[in-house]
């Protein structure tokens, strides 16, 4: 087993009492924001939560993660884990870097009830309880734990009493059960917090409402919790510990030259700009497109210039504050201050609001689109249907569908413009081109014709070519010595492609040249 420490005083000797704790969130409390926050009065950070099994088994994923400076101290990892071994195994890895490892049961987002952590281990205190122990047991750095309050004070207490039972020796205490989050947040209950602090003899943090410096100081007298932990106050000021109210591009400038010594992922500027000047982008809202489309270090440089530019307009007018504090705000929008969520009955009123709007909305638009279908419909074309069953058109000169004008064009013959259909048009066309056809053949001069006696009669056969046909040489030739009883059927019935029907019989008699 580990080497033990001083368990029972190690919050007051190894990390030296602290009472103003930065919160753990996830790509929030990166390093050059937990160094900026130290330097304005944190006493305490955690990490960002880290995913204990992706912590184990992903390289890249831990290297980025356990980036430290010597500034960054006193130090907790957080973890989410749902199984002993691999919350130790993940501990192990940063053991040596930090002052304790902390298991986080209070994540109420779906994606913790999704991957079964978080505040969706509170109901399987057996679970809680093996994980807590066994690194409890096994490493050589304190375990710690934060949890969310349960439905009642008393299961609340029990739970805090078993979770100091297995080995956890700071419990920070959300006063918010796991369903108040998003518009349902409302307000954390300190008095939940304090029955915790009765309980147990371990320190206690508190978190929840925790907005302003004097909030921190009310919360230490009514609980009398060991330190207090802010999240969303300290994103929205970062000074919150020194009760101070800074310009936001000081403090954007700032911690932008902390981010070009210790780098980090863009979206996690970006995000921290957002809630920096959360009230300085609702008054100048052309400033959001460039924050959003900015895509490295120097344009987010750039972006902090036009703010300070924007809002020193405002600050050298001269003018009354007050006109600056819209919306309910405690000092000029310019200023570092908090953002106060609205209570969950006033997101419900609004709620209700914007939907009576949306439906007032919607009735309009269906009001105005019956009438203007309406009207559509009176100008509107009603179609007469085919005997077919498809709807007639309008211009067929038939007054049928497309497919029976076509059958119908056909039959007669006829054209119908309104469907194209030029049946009749095609036809006497076509009729044309064979006339011509005729009319070329006939003016075209006849070749010289075979003159030939058939049983005493001069038959000429029109346009025969005497050189292109042997056997129309030899009936000339013969003339009458082989002529004989034969008779024009006896002639051959075609020469060279010309029919015997197309010869002509000279019908009158001639006298032979050479009578036999």
């Amino acid at each position: 087993m580990a080497s033990r420490r001083g368990e029972d005083n190690f919050w007051s000797t190894s990390m030296g009492a602290p009472k103003y704790v930065v919160a753990p969130m996830v790509a929030q409390s990166e390093l050059p924001w937990r160094i900026l926050s130290r330097r304005h009065g944190a006493q305490l950070c955690y990490t960002p939560m880290y995913h204990s099994s992706l912590f184990c088994r992903d390289h890249a994923y831990r290297k980025a993660a356990i980036e430290s400076s010597p500034e960054d101290k006193p130090l907790i990892f957080q973890f989410c884990a749902n199984d002993p071994d691999t919350f130790l195994q993940a501990a192990r890895h940063v053991e040596h870097l930090c002052q304790a490892v902390d298991l986080n049961l209070g994540c109420p987002q779906g994606i913790a009830k999704r991957g079964h952590y978080g505040a969706f281990l509170q109901d399987e205190w057996d679970l809680v309880f093996k994980i807590i122990n066994h690194a409890h047991k096994n490493l050589s750095i304190p375990v710690t734990c934060k949890i969310r309050v349960l439905d009642t004070r008393e299961r609340t207490v029990e739970y805090a009493r078993m979770l100091e039972r297995a080995g956890a020796q700071i419990i920070t205490v959300h006063g918010r059960t796991r369903d108040m989050k998003g518009q349902l947040t409302g307000l954390a209950d300190w008095t939940l917090i304090k029955a915790v602090k009765e309980s147990v003899d371990v320190p206690v943090f508190a978190n929840g409402n925790i907005q302003s410096l004097k909030d921190v100081q009310r919360c230490l007298e009514e609980t009398g919790v060991d330190g207090v932990m802010t999240a969303e106050g300290n994103l929205h000021n970062p000074c919150l510990f020194e009760g101070r109210n800074p310009p936001v591009w000081e403090v954007a400038q700032e911690y932008l030259d902390l981010v070009r010594v210790h780098p980090c992922p863009m979206t996690n500027i970006r995000s921290h700009l957002f809630k920096l000047w959360h009230h300085v982008l609702e008054k100048h809202t052309a400033l959001r497109i460039p924050l959003s489309k900015a895509r490295n270090l120097e344009d987010m440089v750039a972006v902090c210039e036009e703010v300070k530019k924007c809002c020193l307009v405002d600050v050298n007018e001269g003018s009354n504050d007050e006109k600056h504090k819209e919306g309910g705000l405690l000092h000029p929008y310019w200023l570092c201050q908090p953002y106060f969520r609205p209570s969950p009955e006033e997101t419900q009123k609004k709620v209700e609001e914007t939907a009576a709007k949306k439906r007032a909305l919607e009735e309009n638009a269906e009001i105005d689109e019956r009438s203007h279908k309406g009207e559509a419909d009176k100008k509107k074309a009603k179609y007469e249907m085919c005997t077919c069953g498809n709807p007639c058109s309008l211009k067929c000169i038939f007054k049928v569908c497309k497919q029976c004008c076509k059958k119908r064009c056909k039959e007669l013959p006829a054209d119908c413009i309104g469907h194209k259909i030029m049946i009749k048009t095609k036809m006497e066309r076509k009729k044309k081109e064979v006339e011509e056809k005729m009319r070329q053949e006939d003016t075209e001069p006849q070749k010289p014709c075979l003159v030939h006696e058939v049983d005493g009669v001069n038959a000429e056969v029109s346009t025969i070519d005497m050189s292109s046909s042997k056997e129309h040489a030899d009936i000339a030739n013969t003339k009458n010595n082989d002529v004989g009883d034969r008779t024009l059927e006896d002639c051959p019935r075609t020469c060279n492609g010309v029919s015997v029907d197309e010869v002509t019989c000279n019908a009158d008699t001639a006298a032979p040249e050479n009578p036999s």
